[in-house]
């Protein structure tokens, strides 16, 4: 890994932070697709991450969670991250490219709205206190990170992780670690900016409907949890059409 240490050609930057976030997901991503990183190799530390992009911690955080999201990297306490081996993609699949258009980010809302609202309804049943402490930390993190102009990404990813492990089957957390925080609408389309009222309302909306989906969870209500995630999820299909249609409007 010495070429982190002295890079053979500048890394051309976005100026915005979310766009450093995304170069930083690609190029290791890419490192680990293409074996240059193999699984169980530790990646660079983060200050050697953010001396190769010029970069703060925070914005080098944000790239490793999206990275642990997606099922490439995972985080040992203390010691560092580790590359795992990429997810085997040869039969069902949806890649990045799948998602050019806000018309396959609604798609792919319609397919969550169907898995997560029983998933909802199963982790209401079956939550444990430790399901409940960790998706409370999730909320806190949502609720942080917007209020320093963070996009949020990985704690949101991170609540509808914890209601998917909350079930107890462990092919609702499989599918939710292959599909990644690509799941999020924001990841594709910038919905917070183009908000009527404005991008710290919108997330803070968000915010409350996450708040409904773990009320109804920590009371063990599966049909208040089942209907507060398809709210929550319909609720962002609705907003995406809405786009859509202004967007192609004259």
């Amino acid at each position: 890994m010495e070429s982190w240490k002295t890079p053979s050609a500048p890394v051309t930057r976005p100026r915005r932070p979310r766009g450093l976030v995304q170069v930083i997901v690609d190029e290791l991503a890419g490192n680990i697709r293409n074996g240059q990183i193999k699984p169980g190799d530790k990646l660079p530390t983060e200050s050697e991450i953010m001396a190769r992009f010029e970069v703060s911690r925070t914005v080098v955080r944000e790239a490793l969670s999206k990275l642990q999201a997606s099922g490439l990297v995972e985080t040992r306490h203390g010691i560092g991250t580790f590359a795992l081996a990429a997810p085997d993609t040869s039969n069902f699949r949806i890649a990045p490219e799948d998602f050019s258009t806000v018309a396959d980010v609604v798609s792919l809302l319609e397919l969550r709205i169907s898995l997560e609202s029983e998933a909802a309804g199963l982790a209401a049943q079956r939550r444990d206190d430790g399901n409940i402490g960790k998706m409370e930390s999730a909320l806190t993190a949502f609720l942080d990170a917007i209020e320093h102009e963070s996009d949020a990404l990985p704690s949101d990813f991170e609540f509808h992780m914890e209601v998917a492990r909350a079930t107890g089957n462990r092919h609702f957390a499989d599918l939710m670690t292959y599909l990644g925080t690509m799941i999020i609408p924001r990841a594709r389309v910038n919905t917070p900016n183009s908000a009527p009222e404005g991008r710290l309302s919108y997330l803070q909306r968000l915010h409350g409907e996450h708040e409904s989906i773990f009320n109804a969870i920590k009371n063990q209500d599966p049909d208040a949890a089942r209907a507060a995630m398809r709210t929550h999820l319909s609720n962002s299909r609705e907003r995406l059409r809405r786009s859509q249609v202004s967007h192609e409007s004259p």
